[in-house]
């Protein structure tokens, strides 16, 4: 193996305020020695104190014990699986996933994960410990997302040992859990009426827009007024809303930013019907002479033209308006309660009542492959479609050789 390294210095004050600890500062605390070294082009670092001496003297041990051999094998050792997960997290997912996803990845560690093998080394950890954590996950939640769970240890484990922290990955040859079918929901047009009925606006444009657009959740209240096309009445989808959560001290403040869309095929067209261009246009124009009424030489409102904000000309809340304005629309609608989700279902079901080319709906959709859209939404096609396929069949054959001895009885 071919290592080289070096002694640095950080300082744990600038590091904390999310600065580059490695950097010259002003900072009246202590610098802490590194000793920073590459294996095989591998990035190591390990803390070693206030001692220059030390630290030189423990990359001089790093060098001898990785030239003999034991370097990994001590690694492993001392290991625990916190220490390693913060790893993963840090130098796998982060640069790699969305942010979104990263977040997912922290919560399944911290709530689900580190509870269970908090104690545990990263070496001791085996395929029977891990099938008794899943279980005992499985108790408690949906097998959905215990699979999900599975999924992340899966990937933890194999860069385990792509890092050398280990020599195999204990939950590759573990099996999902039978996941839960869930009856997909959605609206049909009588009950779609009563919904927009008894919403109130902005909401019931947003509503309108998801029932005739598909568009996911953050995709509606991610458009700007500058993706509609009035001309060719189409709407491009190019990127969603995301809330970011960030627990400071006990307290959670959500920021939004823009992030692309789910996949690449969501960066899509979608035809905008009559009725819903006629509802945009009157909700633009009453968007317009509010935010005139309110500007009066402040800051601008709506600086990123978008189609449906707040009062105050910011995004609208996902969850508030799920809480206070589709939930409640829903009850007083005499309505069962719906996920926000199925009003995308709602548009794929009326596409294919009116009998569109599956393919069509795909691009509509957004999926990625037609067998997505056609094992999610086969089972929706009418069976009006299908009849009389035997009596076809029938004549196909019998028909054409009845003909057949016709003319050669001619003959």
């Amino acid at each position: 193996m071919k290592v080289t390294g070096k002694i640095r210095t950080r300082c744990d004050t600038c590091r904390k305020n999310n600065l580059n600890g490695f950097a010259p500062c002003q900072c009246k605390t202590r610098r802490k020695y590194v000793a920073e070294f590459r294996i095989d082009g591998k990035k190591f670092r390990e803390t070693v104190g206030y001692s220059k001496r030390n630290a030189e003297r423990r990359l001089a041990e790093i060098f001898s014990q990785v030239h003999d051999g034991t370097f990994f094998k001590d690694k492993k050792t001392e290991t625990g699986f916190n220490e390693f997960a913060e790893k993963w997290l840090n130098d796998y997912a982060k640069p790699r996933v969305k942010e979104r996803t990263y977040v997912t990845y922290r919560g399944y560690i911290r709530n689900h994960l580190t509870p269970y093998f908090e104690q545990a080394e990263i070496t001791s950890i085996t395929q029977e410990v891990i099938e008794g954590c899943l279980s005992k996950l499985n108790e408690k939640l949906n097998p959905n997302t215990v699979n999900k769970i599975l999924k992340m240890l899966k990937t933890m484990f194999k860069y385990a040992r792509r890092w050398k922290y280990r020599e195999d990955n204990p939950a590759w040859d573990i099996d999902c859990f039978l996941e839960k079918h869930r009856e997909m929901d959605y609206l049909n047009p009588e009950e779609i009426r009563l919904l927009l009925e008894h919403s109130r606006e902005p909401e019931r444009t947003i509503f309108l827009t998801a029932i005739l657009t598909g568009m996911r959740k953050g995709e509606v209240l991610a458009l700007q007024w500058g993706d509609i096309d009035w001309n060719s009445d189409t709407i491009y989808v190019r990127r969603s809303l995301r809330w970011r959560i960030r627990r400071d001290i006990g307290a959670e403040d959500k920021r939004w930013w823009f992030d692309s869309p789910k996949t690449r095929n969501s960066v899509r067209a979608i035809i905008m019907s009559p009725r819903l261009k006629e509802a945009l246009e009157k909700h633009r124009f009453i968007q317009t002479v509010e935010f005139a009424q309110k500007e009066k030489g402040k800051k601008p409102f709506n600086a990123d033209e978008l189609v449906f904000t707040n009062g105050a000309g910011a995004p609208v809340d996902p969850d508030n308006m799920i809480k206070r304005s589709f939930q409640p629309a829903l009850e007083a609608a005499g309505l069962r309660r719906i996920r926000f989700h199925d009003l995308r279902h709602t548009f794929a079901s009326l596409l294919i009542d009116q009998g569109e080319n599956i393919k069509f709906i795909q691009s509509q959709l957004g999926h990625a492959s037609i067998q997505t859209t056609i094992d999610r939404y086969g089972h929706l096609m009418p069976l009006k479609n299908y009849m009389g396929v035997g009596k076809r069949l029938d004549e196909k054959i019998f028909v054409e050789q009845s003909q057949e001895i016709q003319e050669d009885s001619k003959i």
